[in-house]
């Protein structure tokens, strides 16, 4: 089988203040803290978390 891609997701900014849609998305990701590194799957449905909250984190592949 072939490797799936995966993507590298940081969270570099607080979502403290921010609307609660973007808090929740965070979450799902796994991210709860500044700094947290977690790595997920490149399918559209991250993707389209990583669109709702892009000025909050940094993502490498």
């Amino acid at each position: 089988m072939a490797k799936t891609k995966e993507l590298t997701i940081k969270l570099v900014k607080s979502p403290h203040g921010r609307i609660p849609s973007q808090a929740k998305t965070l979450k799902a990701l796994g991210l709860t803290k500044i700094n947290q590194v977690v790595k997920k799957p490149d399918n559209d449905a991250i993707r389209g978390m990583i669109e709702t909250c892009k000025h909050l984190l940094e993502v490498t592949e």
